[in-house]
């Protein structure tokens, strides 16, 4: 048969469209990075740092920090153009090194992602929407009336609710999500913006009676530095989120690193000043204590328009949930199309031309992760991880650069910088385990220890139970979806040498 002539916009991988623009991809990477925790609990860099002064260094510092180590991924995201992120980085990068472990990098990393880390984050973030959701109405439905246990499962169920739309939302069109994710952002932005014009204000008429204490009090401890820019680069992560939907960013050799040069700063102002402004109106001491920062000062400052701040946060993480699962997704979509997950999950909508088998697994997750609770004890034990991937991937930038010399890369970062995120990455991986040893850790090892007894008879020796052709037929049959050919094959040596 004839090779078909491809459709305006499809990727060689096939099945999936480049619907993605430099705008839009600004906007993906602002709504993973602002979350609800520059509005809600911003304040750990503050306590550990133990000044103003430090703690808008810290916050700024990380901005910095964050900045390069994206500019890293730019570059990887040009020299390997493909969706999946890390997770495609690290098989490009290793895969070749050796039969068995080269390709387990990627795998550990899509195993985590997809199965624990992202889905507890995205029914974290959706919970937070809930809870937000309901602020401005809980008097008018009697809310307040209701016992704790009964306000809690009615938070579960709004996330519930909240969950179904994005889920739809994604599986139904990758324009709709742009479109939606657009305005979320904007009004994200704008949220924003009112906590900074606030603070503005009140420097304006005289209010620095809090700022005037500078360094005073600043921490000489080592180790609550450290601590503070943990906190900080925790709520700066989402920044390599345009790499794992490569495929879908229209002219991605000058879109993401373009994307990334304006989000990131972007960010990184919205996050100083908005903590400046904090720390206008309110006291260290109040900003440590308050459950929710931004709606304190909201309470302070904006009277009867104090609204807008819950609602904001409410907007803010929808979004940012939305975004999320958007890009867990096409983690999950990649990994299955390299054979390092379920088949069905390469496969996309014939029409669409949405990973909608990948959507509901993701879907499917969160749903369990929301009912069950105890979510955020699963993103300690293995958040810590996500510096590990980081760090490999910088191993990855220079082991590519030694290995492929010649590879055309339309955007190179200086040499001392992945260096630098790799010293980075690995006091990230050490400081919580050094600082706070726990049993969440070896919980997180033994995670990944699962994770290799399925990736060697499944993965490294092809083993294919029977029942796959079966549940392959049903996913088809019931979603509509066809499968697509990979990029590039990466195919272990392994079953050659059988």
């Amino acid at each position: 048969m004839g090779a078909s002539k491809k459709n305006k916009g499809q990727t060689e991988g096939g099945g999936l469209q480049r619907n993605i623009g430099l705008m839009a991809a600004v906007n993906v990477i602002i709504s993973v990075m602002i979350g609800s925790g520059i509005f809600v609990s911003p304040t750990a860099a503050l306590k550990y740092s133990g000044s103003i002064g430090l703690c808008l260094i810290v916050w700024t510092a990380c901005g910095i920090i964050s900045l390069m180590g994206a500019l890293c991924f730019a570059e990887l995201g040009t020299v390997i153009p493909r969706s999946g992120g890390e997770y495609a980085f690290l098989l490009e990068s290793f895969s070749k090194l050796h039969p068995f472990w080269g390709p387990l990098p990627a795998f550990i990393c899509s195993w985590v992602y997809v199965m624990v880390l992202r889905p507890a984050a995205i029914a974290v973030v959706i919970l937070t929407f809930a809870e937000y959701s309901m602020q401005p109405f809980s008097e008018l439905l009697g809310l307040n009336q209701l016992s704790d246990e009964d306000q809690e499962n009615f938070v579960k169920l709004i996330a519930l609710l909240g969950l179904g739309i994005i889920t739809y939302i994604n599986m139904v069109s990758v324009k709709l999500y742009v479109q939606i994710n657009n305005i979320f952002s904007f009004f994200k932005v704008f949220a924003c913006l009112v906590v900074i014009g606030g603070g503005i204000y009140q420097m304006a008429i005289g209010n620095v009676d809090n700022l005037r204490t500078g360094f005073q009090g600043t921490t000489t401890n080592p180790g609550y530095i450290a601590l503070a820019f943990y906190s900080g680069l925790w709520a700066y992560d989402g920044w390599s989120s345009v790499t794992v939907i490569t495929e879908e960013i229209q002219r991605p050799e000058v879109n993401i690193p373009r994307s990334i040069s304006i989000a990131v700063p972007v960010v990184t102002a919205l996050y100083v000043f908005m903590n400046l402004a904090y720390m206008t109106v309110l006291t260290p001491s109040e900003m440590i204590s308050a459950p929710a920062v931004a709606v304190l000062f909201g309470e302070r400052i904006l009277g009867p328009f104090s609204f807008i701040i819950p609602l904001g946060v409410a907007l803010s993480t929808f979004g940012c949930a939305m975004s999320i699962q958007f890009a867990t997704t096409r983690l999950c979509f990649v990994s299955g199309r390299e054979g390092h997950f379920l088949e069905p999950m390469s496969y996309v909508h014939v029409q669409r031309s949405t990973p909608i088998p990948a959507v509901a697994l993701s879907g499917v997750i969160v749903f369990m992760f929301i009912v069950v609770g105890n979510i955020n004890a699963l993103i300690e034990f293995a958040s810590f991880l996500i510096w590990v991937t980081y760090g490999m991937c910088m191993t990855g930038l220079l082991i590519l650069r030694k290995t492929q010399p010649d590879t055309p890369r339309p955007y190179r970062v200086p040499t001392f910088i992945p260096i630098f995120i790799l010293c980075v990455s690995i006091f990230l991986f050490l400081m919580p385990i050094i600082s706070a040893p726990s049993v969440k850790y070896l919980a997180a090892l033994g995670f990944i220890a699962i994770g290799v007894c399925l990736y060697t008879p499944f993965v490294y020796y092809k083993k294919r139970p029977r029942a796959m052709n079966t549940v392959t037929y049903i996913v088809q049959m019931l979603c509509n979806v066809a499968s697509t050919a990979p990029t590039t094959p990466y195919a272990p040596v392994a079953t050659e040498e059988k």
